[in-house]
């Protein structure tokens, strides 16, 4: 007699050897359905109380930089003595107004004093020297006049005796030898009155140069007297212009040595403000660029009027001078926060500044979804800044948001799961 086989339902029926090729086939497609549909993405949860969330805006982008100055003098000149000598009185301490010409302090140069004395007592020798030589000059030219006088009678003489014994002779009347002798003795007379006359001209050619190399050794010497005491007077350390004496380090009973650094005089004339700017910021800075700051409800402006070449320690030094009105009570010292003007107001899509940056370098940003419940990752390209905004150039639009805040706890994560 034939048994009647209970037809099987349910999961024993999707458990027989008949239906399982077909439960199993179901079972891939139904895991292959899902992996196309997963989202691969590493995704981290985040607490929105721990993120800050900026909106990206649309407007006018201000292109400058905030800088901390200094206020200083225009121009600063440096305090040097031009000869040693030892501080004696300190006529002027720091901070008192000079004008130029005023004396700051005094020295002492007792081997100075000693070099002047010594200097007096050559001058002295050389001046009675050529006062004697000019006397002993003038006596020999007394005495050569007077010879060529004496000369002169006796040539005159000599030609007259010459001429009567020339008649005298001719009448037979005095023997030849009378009348050789005084021609003789009248050409003798005649020749010693040449010689005498050449050497009187000798005498004073001579006497010329000599009186002249004597006057030139003592204008050289009153020369040399003069500049030894102007040497006395540059015991006196004066102001070179007027201003304000600054930072003068001497103490009294202090040696002081000829050109050595002991303070500087302070132009109060005008003031300048130096200031350090990030190198960043090395290829746009460059001089003719304006700037301004406020102080006391009033904006001042200045002008960028010098570029430090050098770098040091990531930062480079300027100076900017007013254009226009000074502060009241200004004072060397003071500080001001300046924004230096690197260009002219562009329309531009930017986001706030933030701790981001730190992290991505400005490539990548958080973007969040119009739900809120998520932000994706997305690359950007940042271009200017300023101290309170980031320019956009690609990557984002007006109206999104993005996290601005540090992303040191993300990650790697591309998504973020904001609760």
């Amino acid at each position: 007699m034939d048994i009647k086989l209970e037809k099987k339902r349910g999961w024993r029926a999707l458990l027989s050897k008949k239906s399982l090729p077909y439960a199993f086939g179901a079972l891939l497609f139904v895991l292959f359905v899902w992996l196309l549909v997963k989202d691969n993405s590493s995704t981290l949860r985040v607490n929105t109380a721990t993120i800050s969330v900026s909106n990206v805006e649309q407007g006018e982008f201000n292109d400058y930089v905030s800088l901390s100055g200094t206020v200083q003098p225009i121009t600063t000149m440096q305090l040097s003595p031009l000869e040693s000598g030892v501080v004696e009185r300190i006529v002027a301490e720091e901070g008192t107004t000079v004008k130029a010409g005023d004396v700051i302090l005094e020295m002492a140069n007792k081997q100075l004093s000693m070099q002047i004395l010594q200097s007096e007592a050559d001058l002295a020798e050389k001046q009675n020297i050529l006062r004697n030589t000019l006397i002993s000059m003038e006596q020999e030219r007394l005495s050569l006049r007077q010879e060529m006088l004496q000369l002169d009678l006796e040539v005159t003489r000599k030609r007259r005796t010459y001429e009567q014994n020339v008649e005298l002779y001719k009448e037979n009347l005095i023997a030849k030898e009378i009348y050789l002798q005084s021609k003789e003795d009248y050409e003798l007379a005649q020749a010693r009155r040449v010689l005498v006359s050449e050497r009187q001209k000798q005498d004073s050619l001579y006497r010329t140069v000599q009186v002249a190399q004597l006057d030139e050794n003592l204008r050289s010497m009153q020369l040399n007297m003069q500049l030894i005491r102007e040497r006395v007077g540059n015991l006196k350390v004066k102001a070179p212009i007027d201003g304000e004496v600054g930072m003068l380090n001497v103490v009294l009973g202090q040696t002081l040595s000829q050109g050595s650094a002991i303070g500087q005089i302070n132009d109060l004339s005008a003031y300048k403000v130096s200031a350090m700017v990030d190198e960043h910021y090395i290829d746009r800075i460059v001089t003719g660029l304006t700037a301004s700051f406020m102080r006391q409800d009033n904006v001042y402006d200045m002008l960028l009027r010098k570029v430090y070449p050098e770098v040091r320690e990531g930062k480079f030094k300027v100076d900017l001078t007013f254009t226009g009105v000074v502060p009241d009570n200004i004072r060397s010292g003071q500080t001001y926060n300046m924004n230096l003007q690197l260009g002219q107001p562009v329309e531009a899509v930017y986001i706030p500044r933030g701790a981001f940056f730190q992290k991505t370098g400005g490539r990548w940003i958080y973007v969040v979804d119009e739900a809120g419940e998520k932000a994706y990752r997305r690359e950007i390209r940042i271009g200017r800044q300023n101290p309170k905004y980031y320019e956009i150039v690609d990557g984002l639009s007006k109206g999104e948001k993005v996290i601005t805040s540090s992303y040191d706890n993300f990650g790697d994560n591309e998504v973020l799961i904001l609760k």
